[in-house]
Formats: C-alpha cells, sequence, structure tokens
C-alpha cells in the first residue's frame, strides 16, 4: 500500500509541469455507470459490491462469487446525447473476482457544415453530411480479499477510444487502484483515479483540419496538441448499515472527491478541490429500495454575491430472484435539467437453472 501511494504522489510531480494537462480530460469516464449509484449521488466508493465495483472501487469486486452482468442506457440533454454501459464479471477463486466493462459515450447526426458554401460563394444545403463523435472505454478489473493484512485491494485498467467523425481519433491507457476496509457495520473504500495520469494520444485528419482552418480569414485555427494527460482523482468513502424496524434498513455514505486542480468546489485552492457527496438507502427485505442522494456542490457568483448550488438525486430499485431494476431521477448539467435512468444487473447462476450452470 506505501509503494502505491509514492506511485501516486511521485505521478503528481511528474505531470504538473507538463503543458498537455487537461483538466476535464475524459471526463465521460467521471459520470456513473448504473442507476442505484447515481440516484445515491454517486456515493458508492465504500458501499458498491456487485459487478460494477469494477468501476467503482475494484478493491470490492471479490463481492461477486458468481456470473453477474450489468446494463445501462441513459440519454442526456434533451436525448441528444447517449450513454452506454455493460460489464460481465465472475469470481477466480474463494478470494478473486474480476469484470469486464464497456462504456460509450457519444453524439451522432451532428450535422457538417464545413462545406455548405461552395466555391462560388453560394449557401448549398446539398454539402451538409453528417457524423458522430463517441468516447469508449474498455476496462478490466480485479479485486482481491484481505490481500495486506485485512485490506482488500483492486485495480482496474483502461483502454480508451475517442474520435469526433472522420476529424480527429484519440487513444489512451490509464489505470485506477482501489482499496476497502470492513469492520462491523462500517466499510471504508479509497479509490485512485488515473493514478499513474491516463495517457491519450491524439491524431489529426490534416486534410480535414486544412480545409476548416483558414474557413475565416484572420482567424486562423491553430492545431491541437497530440498528447493529452489526466490527473489523477482521489475518492474517499465511508459508509454504515442501521437495522430499522420491521424488515426495515438504511444504508448511509459519505463520500469526498478530490482533484488537483482548481474548480468551483465546495472547497477549492489553485492545488486541490474537493466535493462531498451523501447517498440515503432504505430497503425493504432486500427487495425494494428507495434512494435520495445529493452530490457536485458548486461556488457560483450571481449579481456579485456568491451562491452555493448543488445536485439532487433520486431513485428506486427492485430486486428479486437475481434481477435488479433501478431507476434514477438525477439533475445532471444546467438547473432543472433532470434525467432519467434504468439500469438492470442479472446474477446469472441465480436465474438459471442449476443444470445449465454444470
Amino acid at each position: 500500500m506505501k509503494f502505491l501511494i509514492s506511485i501516486f504522489f511521485v505521478s503528481i510531480l511528474w505531470i504538473l509541469p507538463a503543458q498537455t494537462f487537461k483538466p476535464y480530460s475524459n471526463e465521460f469516464l467521471n459520470i456513473g455507470i448504473d442507476a442505484r449509484a447515481l440516484a445515491l449521488g454517486n456515493a458508492a466508493i465504500a458501499q458498491t459490491s456487485d459487478v460494477t465495483a469494477g468501476y467503482w472501487n475494484p478493491a470490492n469486486l471479490y463481492n461477486v462469487q458468481s456470473r453477474q452482468v450489468a446494463l445501462m442506457h441513459a440519454a442526456y440533454f434533451a436525448n441528444i446525447a447517449q450513454f452506454d454501459y455493460m460489464a460481465y464479471g465472475n469470481k477466480i477463486d474463494d478470494k478473486t473476482a474480476f469484470s469486464l466493462s464497456l462504456i460509450r459515450f457519444g453524439v451522432d447526426n451532428i450535422m457538417n457544415t464545413t462545406r455548405l458554401i461552395d466555391g462560388q460563394g453560394n449557401i448549398d444545403y446539398d454539402r451538409i453530411t453528417y457524423f458522430s463523435t463517441a468516447d469508449y472505454a474498455l476496462n478490466f478489473s480485479l479485486g482481491r480479499k484481505d490481500l495486506w493484512k485485512g485490506l482488500d485491494l483492486g485495480i482496474t485498467a483502461k483502454l480508451i477510444y475517442r474520435h469526433i467523425g472522420d476529424f480527429a481519433s484519440g487513444y489512451g491507457f490509464g489505470f485506477d487502484v482501489g482499496a476497502a476496509y470492513h469492520t462491523g457495520k462500517w466499510n471504508l473504500g479509497l479509490v485512485a483515479r488515473d493514478i499513474t495520469t491516463t495517457f491519450n494520444y491524439w491524431s489529426v485528419n490534416d486534410v480535414a483540419f486544412a480545409e476548416i482552418q483558414n474557413a475565416i480569414p484572420g482567424q486562423n485555427q491553430e492545431k491541437p496538441d497530440n498528447i493529452e494527460l489526466t490527473l489523477p482523482k482521489l475518492q474517499l468513502g465511508i459508509q454504515r448499515n442501521f437495522t430499522l424496524k420491521n424488515n426495515w434498513e438504511l444504508s448511509a455514505e459519505f463520500d469526498i472527491n478530490t482533484r488537483f486542480y482548481k474548480t468551483f468546489a465546495l472547497l477549492s485552492s489553485d492545488f486541490v478541490s474537493i466535493d462531498p457527496a451523501l447517498g440515503l438507502e432504505f430497503q425493504y427485505s432486500k427487495m425494494v429500495f428507495l434512494r435520495l442522494g445529493v452530490n457536485n456542490f458548486q461556488q457560483q457568483e450571481f449579481y456579485g454575491e456568491k451562491q452555493i448550488i448543488f445536485q439532487p438525486n433520486a431513485g428506486l430499485g427492485f430486486a428479486y430472484k437475481g434481477i435488479s431494476l433501478d431507476y434514477a431521477l438525477t439533475n445532471i448539467g444546467s438547473d432543472g435539467f433532470f434525467s432519467h435512468i434504468f439500469s438492470l444487473k442479472i446474477d446469472l447462476d441465480k436465474l438459471l437453472p442449476k443444470k445449465q450452470n454444470q
């Protein structure tokens, strides 16, 4: 563990002078990938213990002791952007499990108007074409129980592909490392995302770029950098279970999300920004779930006065015989802009007859 922490801080010092650092690089990987966690305000670092732990905290993957699949589809920004997630997980042995997942965030059918005006200065709508822009991430995760003095550890390797039509494409790779500790009804989680910085290499189509570079006289656009680096992020979570009356239980988690650059977060400086998140889950007989969450605290200035805004979330869940269907109503983006999100998790060994598992 000390070795991993040393790597993390050395990585920060190494990339700080880099001119290719992008504060919001690969931001599609920070949205969240299932309705349950999104309803909890993404406060899921300490408690997630199914196949989606490969994304939230790979150290908790060891809880996956049978074949599991997860699916999610979400439409953002008035159905303009589509976000999809799928994952498969299974155990390797009694203390180790893995997951393989694919994430896509894309906008399709974007009008390309770079050739709208012909050589004689006439507008010709037949010259309009369409393209798509999409971000992909293929993640492989491993989680191991009690790897070091009661501490559970996990790692996620990320392969990234991004493209903007025929204009540019990029490839990248990076690693997330997670740790978890459990004592009684308390669960602790720590995740270092992009721990060695996530590296992206972009290739720009020189022909397509040349067509638009001089489209407006006197406003030539410079060719973007080929290399893009993503700074590490730290997430710390603490969660506790409470037993209520009449088969009701409560799970509460508080997370601290840390980025090593200045943002509009609740606590922010030139070196670090801290954004808290809180999630509450009420469950009845482990079948029906009611979830509430709050996150994304931001400082904004209105007419010279600073105000704090935040993102509320809510959701429902239903689980029966290995099938879990979750729904979230979450405020992603501008004020009052709500998104409806559904996700599905299936435990194949519970759903299928035992004779088919042999």
